[in-house]
C-alpha cells in the first residue's frame, strides 16, 4: 500500500469510494448519509491541483481510498477521508491521515482537524484511538464554527457530532 498523490484520472474513482464507504451508514439508520452525494470531479480537481489530495493505492496502482485536507485558520482541516470497506482495518486511514498532518506540519500549521459523528464506531472512537480530542464548540475558531454551521445548514446534525483536533507541533 503507497499514498500519493490524487491523478486527475483518478477523480471519480474516488468518488466511488467515498460512495462504497457511506453504504456502512446504512447499517446505522444513517440513510441519509448514504446516499448525499460526494464532493464533483470538479470540486475534486481543486484539492488535486492544489497538492491537497491523496490516494491511497494497491499494488496495481488502483486507489483503495483517500483524503483531502485545506487550510482553515492555523489548522490543516481534513475535508474527506475515505477508505473502500473490502480494504478497511489496515492502517490506510491511519497513514493518510499522516500524510495530512506533515502537510500541515509542512505548512507550519497547528492541529490537525476534523468533524466527524460522535456515536459512529468508524468516526469519532476510531479518531480519538489516533490521539485526537474533542474541541468544544465555545473553543472553536472562526473557519471551523463555519464548517459545522454549514454541515448543520447540510443536515448533518441530526446525529451527534463533533469537532476533533490533534495538535502537530
Amino acid at each position: 500500500m503507497r499514498i500519493r498523490s490524487a491523478a486527475p484520472a483518478e477523480l471519480q474513482a474516488l468518488r466511488e469510494i467515498e460512495r462504497a464507504a457511506g453504504e456502512q451508514f446504512r447499517a446505522l439508520g444513517m440513510a441519509e448519509i448514504a446516499e448525499d452525494e460526494p464532493l464533483s470531479v470538479d470540486e475534486l480537481a481543486e484539492f488535486q491541483a492544489e497538492g491537497r489530495a491523496w490516494a491511497a493505492v494497491d499494488a496495481d496502482g488502483s486507489p483503495v481510498g483517500y483524503l483531502l485536507v485545506k487550510r482553515v485558520g492555523a489548522d490543516a482541516h481534513v475535508e474527506q477521508v475515505s477508505v473502500h470497506p473490502s480494504r478497511a482495518r489496515r492502517g490506510i486511514g491511519r497513514r493518510l491521515l499522516e500524510t495530512a498532518a506533515d502537510w500541515g506540519r509542512g505548512q507550519g500549521l497547528v492541529n490537525l482537524t476534523l468533524t466527524t459523528f460522535d456515536e459512529v464506531p468508524w468516526n469519532a472512537p476510531y479518531y480519538r484511538r489516533l490521539d485526537f480530542h474533542d474541541v468544544p464548540d465555545d473553543a472553536l475558531e472562526p473557519g471551523l464554527f463555519q464548517i459545522v454551521a454549514d454541515e448543520a445548514a447540510a443536515g448533518l446534525a441530526r446525529w451527534p457530532r463533533m469537532v476533533l483536533s490533534r495538535p502537530l507541533v
